[in-house]
Order: structure tokens, then sequence, then C-alpha cells
């Protein structure tokens, strides 16, 4: 989806549906020594040649990602179809992944000056609840269904229940 398509703000109270098994994917870096920018920066220029493959190739299993800064680095909040593909991406000698990485290992190491980190969660139909009010398309709703907190959607408890249980008290 083009970053202008998310800038259309829904009025209301919209949520997501994760209909099949995903993963969402949490990496960012950090500066620890802001000064030493002959270590951060290409660090930091890796990361876009790695996006540009991945957006261009959606059979790698990228489904969305967007950016934001924290205080001392960024952070990219990925969506995948599935661990074996992220995986696959990350120890793949043809994709520019595995190079960046030998490459901050070789330059940064262990000095400190740079830090990397990343967290994997997988993420089950019923297994996450999102709510977002008078917001454009964003995250878990920018990868997934994007639909009305309304009847069956409307309390996060609802929410968070697999899709045969919500089945069960739609019913009831």
């Amino acid at each position: 989806m083009s970053p202008s398509a998310h800038s259309a703000v829904f009025p209301g109270r919209f949520t997501s549906r994760v209909a099949e098994p995903m993963v969402l994917f949490l990496i960012g870096m950090r500066l620890n020594r802001l000064w030493k920018v002959w270590k951060w920066l290409p660090v930091a220029a890796a990361m876009p040649k790695m996006m540009r493959e991945l957006e261009t190739d959606p059979d790698l299993g990228l489904i969305h990602s967007q950016g934001a800064l924290l205080p001392r680095g960024p952070v990219l909040i990925q969506y995948w179809r599935s661990f074996e593909h992220l995986e696959r991406f990350a120890h793949s000698k043809l994709m520019p992944h595995l190079s960046a990485w030998g490459a901050f290992n070789r330059k940064v190491g262990a000095s400190g000056d740079v830090g990397i980190w990343h967290e994997t969660y997988l993420v089950q139909p019923g297994g996450a609840e999102s709510i977002y009010t008078n917001m454009p398309r964003f995250g878990l709703a920018a990868a997934t269904e994007h639909l009305p907190a309304t009847g069956a959607h409307e309390r996060a408890r609802q929410r968070l229940q697999p899709p045969s249980a919500a089945r069960g008290t739609e019913a009831g």
C-alpha cells in the first residue's frame, strides 16, 4: 500500500482482524555514541536497500512495514507472512541482510558504539487486538483487515477471542 493510501483518516473507531497466523517483527538501532557518525551511518544506510528488496518482491513475505523514531534511533515495525519467510530473508546469501549483518559485526562488533535489537512475535488469529480512533490505516490494521469496531469487535475482550470462539458468542 502506498504512503498516500495511509494518509486518509477514518473517522470513528476501527480495529483489525488477523485471519491467518503472521509474524510481528520489530527491529531497531540505538545510537549509543552520537558523535561516532562513521560507525552508525553505514548501519543506518543498509536498511533502505533491504527495504527496497522486500517491497519489490512480495514473495519474500513482508506484508507491511512502517518506521518510527525513538529518542536514540530508528525502529521498523514489520508484519511478515511467517517466521519462515523472515528467517529465509535474514539468512539468504542472495539477499542484502546477511552482508549488512557481516559488515556491522566487522565495523562495529562489540564496541558499544551502535546497538542493534530485534523482537519477533508470532501472532495467531484471536491473539492480538487493536483499536484506532480517527486514524489512517496503521499498524496491524494496515497489514490485515481494517474494519469498524462495532458489534462482535466492539470490546477488547471480544477482539481477543479466536475466530471459532467469536462465532460461538455471535450466535448466542
